[in-house]
């Protein structure tokens, strides 16, 4: 398997770096297939569809330092979607957090990587979550908390389509634009699947950024390809130009990316990953790095 050193990955500039970071969240794929073949449990389709979203933010947008997760001056990432852990853990343990072998770890028994994040646990988890629908509330109050303290850093949540069913969100929303915290941003990682199958028939969001905007947030123009490093950095670049607070930015994105037979498919947003499936998955996924790196 192509194997591209994280810590390299940072030290390049943006626009070499480009490629580099589509090539680690193909390789994080394969790792976190890994770990739920492994051990029997876990959510793969959340966690492939989040996985260029995750990268980008954690190698290029947040300002951190992985061997002091509590610095005060941190960015924060509460990842809403907390069922997505398995990706969020293989991106915290090469960016430094803690050493990559303990993701074997994954759902055992005393490890610190659980099923869904837990902040008293695990180093760079923000917060705990799991319970879907209070991830922005809680975004809501570390971008507050920002401007009692005066300080500068940005707060990230990552939401899904779940998230968006329920009511707390819809207030977070809500308190966002009437308290309109400063540097407050939710990602909208939109693969259209949930647990239970499409979002269209289970709760329809469409048009998204205009209830987004209903709600008086600042709406990215476009809703952007969440699975195409160069598209997420551009709405980077949008989002720190802005000035009108909370901002939303929706990615376009597919559950269970990277594997034709998982893609879209609200079976694979939980089940084990059989040996037959793990194979042809793990096939599909080493191909797609293979062309990856042959592209460069």
């Amino acid at each position: 398997m192509v194997t591209i050193d994280p810590i390299d990955v940072l030290g390049q500039n943006r626009s070499a770096k480009r490629a580099r970071m589509q090539q680690l969240a193909q390789q994080f794929r394969v790792n976190v297939l890994d770990i739920l073949h492994d051990k029997g449990t876990g959510h793969w389709g959340g966690a492939a569809s989040a996985a260029e979203l995750l990268v980008a933010l954690y190698f290029d947008a947040m300002n951190v330092r992985p061997a002091e997760p509590a610095w005060p001056g941190r960015d924060r990432l509460v990842l809403s979607k907390g069922h997505a852990s398995c990706m969020l853990y293989t991106v915290l343990a090469h960016r430094g957090y803690f050493p990559v072998e303990e993701l074997n770890t994954f759902r055992q028994l005393n490890s610190r990587l659980q099923g869904h994040p837990c902040m008293r646990k695990t180093p760079g988890v923000e917060m705990s979550t799991g319970s879907l629908g209070h991830g922005l509330s809680v975004g809501v109050g570390m971008a507050l908390a920002a401007r009692v303290q005066k300080r500068s850093y940005w707060t990230y949540v990552v939401i899904g389509d779940g998230d968006l069913n329920e009511g707390q969100t819809w207030e977070a929303i809500m308190s966002g634009a009437k308290f309109r915290p400063e540097r407050l941003v939710a990602l909208v990682d939109y693969n259209k699947v949930q647990l239970d199958g499409p979002s269209s028939e289970i709760m329809p969001l469409d048009p998204l950024p205009d209830k987004f905007r209903a709600f008086g947030w600042n709406v990215a123009p476009e809703c952007y390809d969440g699975h195409d490093i160069a598209a997420i950095l551009e709405s980077f670049d949008w989002m720190r130009a802005q000035q009108q607070w909370p901002v939303a930015i929706i990615y376009r994105t597919h559950k269970g990316r990277g594997v034709s037979f998982m893609e879209d498919s609200a079976y694979w947003h939980g089940s084990p990953v059989d040996d037959t499936s793990y194979e042809k998955a793990r096939a599909e996924l080493l191909a797609g790095l293979a062309r990856m790196e042959a592209e460069l």
